[in-house]
């Protein structure tokens, strides 16, 4: 099969015809439709990832159709599938809990496992995935798969979001475009904040109620002066430290600070205002992914159209131009999300 390669980081994918993957026992391979080019596959590319080493096949977004199950799969032949990014393994503890994305056996295509930036991909614990709505482009799934479920999750579960509430969002990429259309379908109002004045307003066109430019000025006091006194909720998702403290500073007494974006400082400490968290009497949350049971009813609303989540998907390229996408992400990048949907180019 033809596939994306790490060789060196920092520099192009080599496109390679690689061996096809072989069937897990207890699960199955897919035919890859789609698979988004993700922030995460960056941090892999440039060497910040501990499982991202040469010849790694990284992607983590992918839906597509079932082409061999094991002899202890859950899925036949023929299913059209989507994938949350981590699959538990179903009988531990934090399984049987509920907290699946919090599986210490969890296995993770594309960080340990070969992923789907390949025209075929294994997937083990197959009872993770769930069939992929006939009305759902796999494009727009395939975007999904750690976007729009880590922002749901994240503000249903660990923030806990209430109609009314004001929720700041720090970064107007994948995860913080969809938690700012999430946010408002659950009734929220919403300030945005970036440091491209083209994604602010592309945000602000979506329903986001403000946006900060967050290289004019001083962001909290922004979004305090905006929201009276403070944000509500706030969500980082960039993973750096200035706007994990903008994110803290900009909260209100008894705030809740949810923490999406994965660390990007090599040893992935910062330095966070804890007076702040303190004086305030914030709560800090981390979160990583969804469970996937919670996955029906988030696909439920996208088919009732409760929410629409078409503006999450701006492009569509082949394989070879995954390269182009990563690079890209060294600098600002542009409103919406890549996905790979052509294999052969």
């Amino acid at each position: 099969m033809r596939a994306a390669v790490v060789r060196t980081f920092h520099e192009d994918l080599s496109i390679e015809t690689v061996p096809d993957p072989q069937c897990p026992d207890n699960g199955v391979v897919l035919e890859v439709a789609a698979c988004g080019v993700c922030r995460s596959d960056f941090h892999g590319w440039v060497g910040k990832h501990p499982k991202v080493i040469d010849g790694s096949i990284m992607g983590h977004e992918y839906c597509g159709t079932v082409v061999e199950a094991g002899p202890n799969a859950q899925h036949k032949v023929g299913d059209k599938l989507i994938a949350p990014f981590i699959l538990g393994c179903g009988h531990c503890p934090e399984c049987a809990k509920g907290t699946s994305n919090a599986c210490e056996q969890a296995i993770v295509p594309g960080f340990g496992a070969p992923g789907a930036y390949a025209e075929y991909v294994a997937v083990p614990f197959d009872h993770n995935l769930v069939h992929l709505p006939q009305t759902l482009s796999p494009a727009l799934a395939a975007g999904l798969g750690c976007r729009v479920t880590t922002a749901w999750h994240a503000l249903t579960d660990r923030a806990n979001v209430q109609a009314g509430e004001w929720v700041a969002v720090h970064g107007t990429g994948g995860i913080g475009l969809s938690t700012m259309l999430l946010a408002k379908m659950l009734g929220a109002r919403v300030v945005v904040v970036d440091i491209v004045e083209e994604k602010l307003e592309h945000a602000k066109g979506l329903g986001a109620d403000a946006a900060v430019n967050a290289s004019q000025g001083n962001v909290a006091e922004a979004i305090r002066e905006i929201t009276g006194g403070g944000a509500d909720i706030s969500v980082e998702a960039l993973g750096i430290a200035p706007t994990t403290n903008a994110s803290v500073d900009c909260l209100g007494t008894l705030g809740r600070h949810v923490q999406v974006g994965l660390p990007a400082e090599d040893d992935g400490f910062m330095n966070i205002n804890m007076r702040a968290i303190y004086a305030k009497q914030l709560a800090f949350y981390g979160t990583r992914g969804m469970p996937s049971w919670k996955y029906p009813s988030l696909l439920g609303l996208i088919e009732r159209g409760a929410v629409d989540l078409s503006p999450m998907l701006d492009r569509e390229v082949r394989l070879s131009d995954a390269s182009a996408e990563l690079r890209a992400m060294t600098g600002p990048t542009k409103p919406g999300t890549a996905v790979i949907t052509d294999f052969t180019g």
